[in-house]
């Protein structure tokens, strides 16, 4: 040694303000924090796209056939609920005269939220509605008056018999 001091290493701030270590400490750059956001947002975007495709494909009239209620018990204008094509499908009629019935899937196309029947003025008038984001549908058909959805609702095939019971038709053979 020749007489100089050798400077003491100093660590920085943060160090000594946390000075914990882990066992293995690796860090990742930001070329692989970007490949991992990349990947991460491509797998959420190929979901969503699949699960698009799915709701375009399905079909609500893939049940049996079945008896749902009978006309007498439901009066001109009002609801009544039921599930079909399986028993986690929420589903809803609503007699619009003394002999026309209709029956929708309960979720709204949009974002799946509930579905309700709002009369409108007239006897046969009315709206279906989903109060998540405003989206209003056709009474009759399903179809979309406004709101975001893009899709009318999923229509139940319904039949009134001659001993005056209202059938889900499902599946057409």
């Amino acid at each position: 040694m020749n007489g100089d001091i050798e400077p003491v290493p100093v660590a920085p701030p943060w160090k000594r303000d946390f000075p914990y270590e882990a066992q293995s400490e690796e860090e990742v750059t930001r070329r692989e924090f970007a490949r991992y956001l990349v990947l991460g947002a491509g797998t959420m975007a190929a979901a969503n796209v699949g699960i698009a495709i799915w709701t375009q494909l399905r079909s609500i009239n893939t049940g049996e056939p079945r008896a749902i209620v009978d006309l007498a018990a439901v009066d001109i204008g009002s609801t009544y609920l039921f599930h079909y094509p399986g028993n986690d499908d929420p589903a809803i009629l609503v007699r619009l005269t003394d002999t026309e019935v209709v029956a929708f899937s309960q979720k709204c196309t949009h974002l799946g939220c509930v579905v309700y029947y709002e009369p409108g003025d007239e006897p046969d008038g009315g709206r279906w509605h989903c109060p998540c984001h405003e989206g209003n549908f056709e009474a009759r058909t399903g179809s979309v008056i406004s709101g975001p959805p893009t899709r009318p609702l999923g229509r139940i095939d319904l039949e009134v018999r001659a001993d005056g019971t209202i059938w889900a038709l499902g599946r057409h053979t």
